[in-house]
């Protein structure tokens, strides 16, 4: 019988601000480059903002993080992020799909997807100070 690889890592609850600094940092990117109409860093910044925000969900509510396929990581926020798991999850759905096109794809991206990317990231980076602002940091 072969073992599964775990699909999460434990973290510290002190990482939760960590990732949640993270999250502004790349929100704040995602903003300042929708202002600049370079769409494309808008959505991967987002993206970015959208993961490091739910890293710091999971890690305030449940002492882990997602580290397997992101596709997969709404799945295991909704489960892990306590009260605003659902709404996280959905926020995060809205952005996973961005992640390719953004990265990879040589295609541009609309005004559109930038100006929803940085509407998620924002409501993914507004859910983690709740979830992070009742965590003690140790470090």
């Amino acid at each position: 019988m072969s073992r599964r690889e775990a699909k999460t890592r434990t973290v510290s609850r002190a990482d939760a601000r960590r990732y949640l600094s993270k999250a502004r940092e790349f929100l704040t990117a995602a903003e300042d480059s929708f202002e600049h109409e370079n769409f494309v860093a808008t959505v991967g910044n987002a993206v970015h903002a959208g993961i490091a925000a739910a890293d710091a969900i999971t890690a305030a509510r449940a002492g882990q993080v997602w580290k397997s396929e992101h596709t997969q990581a709404a799945r295991h926020l909704e489960s892990a992020g306590g009260p605003d798991g659902k709404k996280a999850s959905s926020q995060l759905g809205r952005l996973i799909p961005l992640k390719n096109q953004a990265e990879y794809d040589p295609s541009p991206m609309s005004r559109r997807a930038a100006e929803g990317a940085v509407k998620a990231a924002t409501q993914l980076v507004a859910l983690a100070e709740r979830a992070v602002g009742g965590v003690v940091s140790t470090s």
